[in-house]
């Protein structure tokens, strides 16, 4: 990694290609009064696997449910494929959440929870059991079809809440910090799967985190957030080679954007203002 990390200025980002979500002049504030993002801007671009990064309470989450048309902007405006989010998830099934939690519904098996979203769009119930499948694969859990939700692990479950989204084929893959509450060794291996998944499925991925290290790992980009009313401080280029693996984690370039990115993190909530 030459001159360090790569830091772009906040309000222009290089584009590489299709851009996927548009964030102009963005503010948030919350009917209670609470400022949560203020003038926010970025560019996501198609492909691309983009971490929000930032302190707790800097609006991380609110920033990625805006993307899902489940919060509106106060000011500037939200696109998604060059729409407002509302009207694309009208119109297609191209955005897909994954929560924090996994929001299983405990009455229905698994390929049952799976198939829930599939079976709300209406259309044939076997090429639901056939999609639910081929995503239960993917993440190891085409022998627990029949199991529930009670006989499953805290990662068993946040597997299957990703099948869930997946089922769909969405293009654009939201994800608020779905891993937080594993432990250690879980989390590394669903970050492994996540990455493959990915680049197997050719999504865009935006995923908000408090961890440096799993930003560095899965990013090919990191943004920054300033401490609230949060903003883009920083954008950071991950420029590590694919795939990826844990090793990495022990190599000087890896640890070269850790640092870089624990800096601009640090920038960002200190000041008021952006540079």
């Amino acid at each position: 990694m030459q001159n360090g990390a790569l830091m772009q200025d906040a309000k222009t980002t290089a584009k590489k290609g299709k851009e996927v979500v548009a964030f102009s002049h963005v503010g948030k504030i919350f009917s209670t009064g609470t400022n949560a993002l203020q003038d926010v801007h970025l560019s996501v671009d198609e492909g691309e696997f983009v971490s929000f990064l930032g302190p707790s309470g800097c609006g991380k989450s609110t920033a990625l449910r805006m993307v899902a048309g489940l919060e509106e902007a106060s000011t500037g405006s939200v696109q998604v494929n060059g729409v407002k989010p509302k009207q694309l998830i009208r119109e297609s099934n191209d955005i897909a959440f994954v929560f924090q939690e996994s929001n299983l519904l405990p009455w229905r098996t698994v390929i049952d929870n799976v198939i829930l979203p599939l079976e709300l769009r209406g259309g044939s119930k076997k090429n639901h059991r056939e999609s639910a499948m081929r995503v239960l694969e993917m993440v190891g859990l085409k022998d627990y079809v029949k199991a529930y939700p009670r006989q499953l692990s805290g990662g068993m479950k946040m597997r299957v809440s990703i099948a869930r989204a997946l089922a769909a084929k969405p293009k654009l893959l939201l994800m608020d910090e779905p891993f937080a509450a594993l432990d250690e060794i879980t989390r590394q291996s669903l970050q492994m799967e996540l990455l493959d998944i990915w680049q197997r499925e050719k999504m865009t991925v935006l995923f908000v985190t408090h961890n440096v290290f799993e930003a560095v790992l899965l990013s090919t980009k990191i943004a920054v957030m300033s401490a609230r009313p949060g903003r883009m401080s920083a954008f950071l280029d991950v420029e590590l080679p694919h795939p990826r693996s844990l090793a990495m984690r022990t190599e000087r370039a890896f640890g070269e954007y850790v640092e870089q990115a624990s800096a601009y993190l640090e920038q960002g909530s200190l000041r008021k203002e952006l540079g």
